[in-house]
């Protein structure tokens, strides 16, 4: 039971246990209370790792199917009701989103623009920063995680130039020449570029997901519209504010475009694989943003970019099913979009609306919004999962926030963004920050630090300028 710690499955046990049989709350049905028992007791252990993500996951499965929570008196429509959330189409358009991801690693093509980026910016320690924040902009509608673009690609590139500079991660009285520096800019990077796209980072489509079960439709180019502003600006302040707060001792890099070039002549010439995955690239863009105008759906975009990949043997099937990431994204995902829309759907979330509703009185939607969208963010620190922490409280603060008269659409979105840059926060709150925070160069203290400063900030620049924006668009 190498994969179990006992101590903590008992107290995930113990609080699911006394949720269950405690009384249920007037106007609350007893289906959907022994849902939501089942639900926090999930959430709890993959918050305490009592268990890995997909064993808690099967468990969840297991429990509501056999007490019959979704259709009492049918096992067989029970059960099917459990794993309906593996027929949504958002947990495909994830799943299909990985092995594209794939393709990018595959065939060096992240690299290469990674470096064609630090050739041209990599003069500066600054324009450094830049180089790289653009490289992971550029990739990020294509590449939902941003563990694997983060870690998979620029982590390793950035912490290349770092050492080749003399900023060792073996030797702290190097780490402020420049590795912590690049480190904390490009987690946070990251971060921004994850929150500008529907496809940005793996927690997005969830989001989508349980707005639409509020009614709310957002697509892959409004989702792009409302974040386009903000997200800019974020990503121009956010290394200038951390060059003052969090100064590099190196202020210069001017050979970093000469390394660049130097790998970029090693990699030679685009290759034929190069060259199809950078099509299909040009292909799915093309597609999401024009989508609504075709009614083309974003999953069905990604099935036609996977299916282009594989029929130019670009990506194999054995690529495909040695993807573990995505197929282990994919089954709990699914399970967790389950229980969030059936809590929704026995109608748990409207009862937990007007309850919160109640207590908040007749609040102004102006105060309420800021309000709910804070709370929202700084509750992250208890959370080391950004997919857990927008299943666990992103559909009832829409819910609480709808019921208080904020606009929809406004909400849904901000939730949406804070989804990922809320992330800044902890050395855990975020799919690539354990890859950053595990390269040494910054320690717990700077990074919790830095991480709050800098998070407030993109706080600040979402509410304000973000909600301006939506408004000056038109999107509520």
């Amino acid at each position: 039971m190498k994969e179990i710690n006992l101590k903590n499955l008992a107290i995930t046990v113990v609080v699911g246990a006394a949720l269950w049989f405690c009384p249920i709350p007037e106007g609350v049905t007893v289906e959907a209370w022994h849902l939501f028992a089942i639900f926090v007791s999930t959430i709890l252990g993959i918050i305490l790792k009592a268990a890995p993500m997909g064993t808690m996951c099967m468990l969840a499965v297991a429990l509501t199917a056999f007490f019959q929570l979704l259709a009492p008196g049918n096992p067989g429509q029970s059960i099917a009701l459990s794993l309906s959330g593996f027929g949504d189409k958002v947990i495909w358009l994830i799943g299909i989103s990985f092995f594209i991801a794939r393709g990018f690693i595959k065939t060096g093509l992240g690299n290469r623009i990674a470096f064609l980026f630090i050739r041209a910016f990599g003069k500066s320690t600054l324009g450094l920063a830049y180089g790289l924040g653009l490289a992971d902009l550029v990739l990020a509608p294509a590449i939902p995680s941003n563990t694997a673009r983060g870690g998979g690609i620029i982590y390793p590139i950035m912490k290349s130039m770092a050492t080749s500079f003399g900023s060792d991660a073996a030797k702290p009285e190097t780490h402020r020449k420049l590795g912590s520096f690049l480190t904390l800019n490009c987690y946070y990077m990251n971060l921004i570029a994850s929150s500008m796209f529907l496809t940005g980072t793996a927690s997005n489509p969830m989001c989508q997901k349980f707005a639409a079960d509020m009614g709310i439709n957002i697509s892959w180019m409004s989702w792009a519209a409302a974040g386009l502003v903000p997200g800019l600006i974020a990503f121009i302040i956010t290394p200038i504010v951390l060059y003052k707060i969090f100064p590099p001792e190196l202020k210069k890099t001017g050979d970093a475009p000469k390394v660049a070039a130097e790998k970029l002549k090693e990699m030679g010439k685009l290759s034929v694989a190069e060259i199809l995955m950078l099509v299909t690239f040009v292909i799915l863009l093309g597609l999401w943003i024009t989508g609504d105008l075709f009614s083309i759906d974003a999953t069905t975009t990604a099935f036609i970019g996977l299916s282009i990949l594989l029929l130019t043997s670009v990506l194999t099937w054995d690529d495909v099913k040695a993807e573990k990431g995505a197929w282990d994204t994919i089954v709990w995902f699914a399970v967790l979009v389950m229980m969030a829309s059936s809590l929704n759907k026995l109608g748990f979330i409207g009862w937990f609306s007007d309850l919160v509703k109640g207590k908040m009185g007749d609040m102004d939607w102006h105060y309420a919004f800021p309000v709910i969208v804070i709370v929202y963010f700084l509750s992250h620190y208890i959370f080391a999962s950004a997919t857990a922490h927008v299943a666990a409280m992103y559909a009832a603060l829409l819910g609480v926030g709808i019921s208080l008269g904020v606009p929809p659409v406004l909400l849904a979105m901000m939730l949406g963004f804070m989804g990922s840059i809320y992330g800044t926060l902890t050395h855990y709150g975020h799919g690539p920050a354990p890859v950053f925070f595990g390269s040494g160069y910054v320690e717990l203290k700077s990074w919790w630090t830095y991480g709050l400063i800098i998070g407030l900030l993109l706080l600040f620049v979402y509410l304000v300028i973000g909600t301006s924006w939506m408004s000056l668009i038109g999107a509520f």
